[in-house]
C-alpha cells in the first residue's frame, strides 16, 4: 500500500459541502467514487478541511491509500476525464505512510470575494457575495488589523462550533479592493465554525456604517457574538491555501499530531 496526496480545485455550488453525508452529494463522495473506479477497490480519502455547502476550494489537499499501479503524478490525468467539470485534480505526489492531510496541516489561507456594485452578475454569482449599497474601504480596513496576532476567538464561532480551545493566531487579514470587487484574504493556523464568514459579515457591516471599525477588538474584549455582524453567505468563501511544515513530508511521525479545527497547531 502507498500514500497518496492530491490538490484538489473544486466550485462547491452544486454539493452540500465536502464531507460525506448520507442525504445529499459531497465533492468527498464524488471523488471517493472516481477514484474507486480508477484504483479498481473502495477508496476513502482524508480532506485537509471541511467545508460547508457553496463553499469553493482551490487548495484542498486529499489523502488515501492504494495498491494501485498508477504512478502518483498520472492521477489527475486520469480523474479529470472521470470527473465533472466543477472538480478537477491539480496534483498528484506519494507521502510517507504517516502523512495526515488534516491532523498535520500548520495553518490555511481563505479567501472572501464581494461585488460591490448595484447590479449583481451573472457570471460571478457563485463565487462573490453580492452587495448593492456602496461600501466605505477606510474603516473596512483599519479594523481588520486588530485582528493580526493571538487571541481569543469566542465571539467569532457560530452555533455548533465544537472547539476546545478558541484561541487562534492570524498572521494575514488583508482587504485588496480593486474598482467593484473587495478581495478579504485572512490566513492562521486555524480557524472556528464560520469564523472567516463572520469576519467578512462585520467588515461588509463596517463599510455599510452600521458598525464602528473597533467592532473586532471589542469583541476580543467581550467574546460576545453579537458585537460583530452577520455570517456571511457560504458562496463568496474559497479554500485558497493549505500550509505543511517540510517535515510533514519527509518525517511525519516526528510532528505532534492535532485537529486544526479543534486544536491550535504545533508548528515544528
Amino acid at each position: 500500500m502507498k500514500r497518496i496526496l492530491l490538490t484538489v480545485e473544486y466550485e462547491g455550488t452544486a454539493y452540500a459541502g465536502w464531507q460525506r453525508q448520507l442525504n445529499a452529494l459531497s465533492v468527498q463522495q464524488v471523488l471517493e467514487e472516481k477514484l474507486s473506479a480508477a484504483c479498481g477497490h473502495p477508496v476513502t480519502v482524508t480532506g485537509s478541511s471541511r467545508t460547508d455547502a457553496g463553499v469553493h476550494a482551490l487548495d484542498q489537499r486529499v489523502h488515501f491509500d492504494t495498491d494501485c499501479t498508477i504512478p502518483p503524478d498520472k492521477f489527475p490525468f486520469i480523474l479529470n476525464n472521470l470527473l465533472p467539470a466543477d472538480i478537477r485534480v491539480q496534483e498528484g505526489r506519494e507521502v510517507p505512510a504517516a502523512f495526515h492531510a488534516r491532523f498535520l496541516s500548520a495553518g490555511k489561507t481563505y479567501t472572501y470575494r464581494i461585488l460591490n456594485r448595484r447590479h449583481g452578475s451573472a457570471l460571478r454569482r457563485n463565487t462573490f457575495w453580492h452587495v448593492p449599497v456602496p461600501l466605505a474601504a477606510a474603516p473596512a480596513e483599519e479594523a481588520l488589523r486588530f485582528l493580526i496576532g493571538t487571541h481569543d476567538f469566542s465571539a467569532f464561532q457560530a452555533a455548533g462550533g465544537a472547539a476546545k480551545t478558541t484561541v487562534r493566531t492570524l498572521s494575514e487579514a488583508r482587504l485588496a479592493v480593486r474598482d467593484e470587487e473587495w478581495i478579504l484574504t485572512v490566513t492562521g493556523n486555524a480557524f472556528l465554525y464560520n469564523m472567516v464568514r463572520i469576519i467578512a459579515g462585520t467588515v461588509v457591516e463596517i463599510g455599510l456604517g452600521k458598525r464602528a471599525p473597533d467592532a473586532f477588538d471589542r469583541a476580543f474584549s467581550s467574546l460576545n457574538r453579537l458585537e460583530l455582524g452577520m455570517t456571511a453567505p457560504a458562496h463568496g468563501l474559497e479554500l485558497t491555501r493549505v500550509y505543511y511544515p517540510e517535515k510533514a513530508f519527509l518525517d511525519p511521525e516526528s510532528l505532534r499530531w492535532h485537529d486544526p479545527e479543534e486544536d491550535v497547531p504545533c508548528f515544528d
